[in-house]
């Protein structure tokens, strides 16, 4: 019995291994569409926002 249960230990990671290998590479369905026009929105704020004073 205790050879059985040294045998299941690697077993069993190997299993949860798998399983983390297969949530850690899962596709990701969540789009950058709202990041995207925040920020294109915030170039168009900082190109009106020009003052034409350039300070260097």
């Amino acid at each position: 019995m205790g050879a059985l249960a040294w045998l299941l230990i690697p077993l069993i990671a190997a299993v949860g291994a798998a399983l983390w290998g297969r949530w850690a590479t899962r596709r990701r369905t969540s789009g950058d569409g709202a990041e995207l026009a925040g920020y294109a929105r915030f170039r168009e704020a900082m190109e009106k926002a020009g003052t034409g004073t350039d300070v260097l």
